[in-house]
């Protein structure tokens, strides 16, 4: 697990709801782009929260941003 990741997860517990959809959908689309046969996935800017984080990592990321989202609309 990278050290990208594990700040991530750290941080899950201070988002918002809003904040969990919005990273719910950039993982969304960034899966999409690493599934994209034809293209490399786009570098991203440093800045990105997603910066840095491999395909598994993502993966790994939405299960928990999902849980977190279902949680959080049944409390």
């Amino acid at each position: 697990m990278s050290k990208k990741l594990q700040e991530l997860l750290a941080d899950l517990e201070n988002f918002s709801p809003k904040q969990m959809r919005t990273l719910r959908n950039n993982l969304n689309n960034r899966l999409q782009s690493f599934s994209n046969e034809y293209k490399e996935p786009k570098e991203l800017q440093p800045s990105h929260k997603l910066y840095g984080l491999e395909e598994g990592e993502c993966r790994e990321l939405l299960g928990v941003v999902k849980k977190k989202l279902i949680q959080a609309k049944f409390s």
